[in-house]
């Protein structure tokens, strides 16, 4: 296998995953970037998807719950916090589950992070008829 053959193979593993836990949004990504930095957006579906989030050694609503916790803890990530939440009601994470995960985040990075992060859930959750949480 050739090098282009196997970041290739890398790139489409990435992709199939991607879709499978997104709900389909792999070709928006590529597109977002396509203009700007068609290598991030290769790098994002190869290497994130392609090598890390397909390892067996967590399964995807596991690491779901890590990355919304680390996107609410840095802050400043809404816009990949909102397809995260979207990914994980898609693996199996319920909306009482990742909004625990955001009030655990508030303890280690503060109340603000957890409360953006929250209103980005909610909005979420309201796009797709899961309001109230309980």
């Amino acid at each position: 296998m050739t090098e282009h053959d196997d970041r290739q193979a890398r790139f489409d593993r990435g992709m199939a995953l991607l879709n499978e836990v997104s709900g389909g949004i792999g070709p928006a990504v590529v597109e977002s970037l396509a203009d700007v930095s068609p290598e991030l957006a290769h790098q994002t579906v190869a290497w994130g998807f392609g090598e890390i989030y397909s390892r067996p050694q967590l399964p995807p609503r596991d690491r779901q719950l890590v990355t919304i916790g680390m996107l609410t803890a840095l802050g400043g990530c809404e816009p990949q916090l909102r397809v995260h939440v979207n990914t994980s009601l898609n693996v199996g994470l319920t909306p009482a589950e990742i909004v625990e995960a955001m009030l655990q985040a508030a303890g280690y990075c503060g109340f603000p992070r957890a409360l953006n992060a929250t209103a980005v859930a909610k909005e979420v959750f309201a796009e797709r008829g899961l309001l109230p949480v309980t």
